[in-house]
């Protein structure tokens, strides 16, 4: 483990250099704990893999935490800007089919990262903040779009939306698990194809070529 340390935290960069030099340890930092866990995640590790003196890291970082929750905070901004459904596109249900094939392959860039520090957030509250200001995004955008709808005449009325949208998230959630943890070799248009239809029904939406009365 690296020296302890206490220090404030560090003013942003100011310079380009000082840019890059913030930014290499960040990856750094992130292949690291992706590749080699919390075991090998120290500051020596990573300005070593970084290329950088191991005073550096303290210019940069007050700490290993420090470094862990910009590692976790950018990995979630990246998440969160790949899954935003275009504005252009308008039909419900091809919105959730759209939501539900970005969220799998966002997750699936993020996914290393974000379960070692789903381990983490039980004892950091900081930690289980960043986690659940992602997951809220997902709620929320879910949450508006069933009101949305409901607004419209298209779904369920009866429905709590915000519980709608924590519960069917949860299954689009634990099938990413699955696919990026557990490595089941499924089809991913395929599944998404099922968890749209599944979403869909859920809230009382028609899926474009279903039969039979509801």
């Amino acid at each position: 483990m690296g020296r302890a340390r206490t220090n404030p935290a560090p003013a942003p960069p100011a310079t380009t250099r000082g840019r890059r030099t913030h930014d290499a340890l960040l990856t750094a930092g992130r292949q690291i704990i992706e590749e080699q866990g919390w075991a090998g995640f120290t500051p020596e590790a990573v300005t070593q893999a970084a290329g950088v003196s191991y005073g550096t890291f303290y210019t940069y970082f007050a700490s290993k935490d420090d470094l862990l929750r910009k590692i976790v905070q950018a990995a979630a901004d990246k998440m969160i800007t790949a899954s935003r459904v275009p504005d252009t596109l308008h039909d419900p249900y091809a919105r959730i089919v759209e939501a539900n094939r970005l969220y799998l392959a966002a997750a699936g860039k993020a996914a290393k990262v974000l379960r070692m520090v789903e381990h983490g957030a039980y004892l950091d509250d900081n930690l289980r903040s960043l986690l659940l200001e992602i997951r809220e995004f997902y709620v929320g955008r879910g949450e508006e779009g069933i009101r949305r709808l409901q607004a419209d005449g298209l779904a369920d009325p009866d429905l709590d939306p915000r519980l709608t949208a924590i519960a069917l998230g949860g299954m689009v959630e634990q099938v990413a698990v699955i696919i990026n943890e557990l490595r089941e070799p499924l089809d991913e248009e395929k599944m998404v194809d099922h968890l749209s239809r599944l979403w869909a029904s859920a809230i009382g939406l028609r899926a474009p070529g279903a039969t039979g009365q509801r």
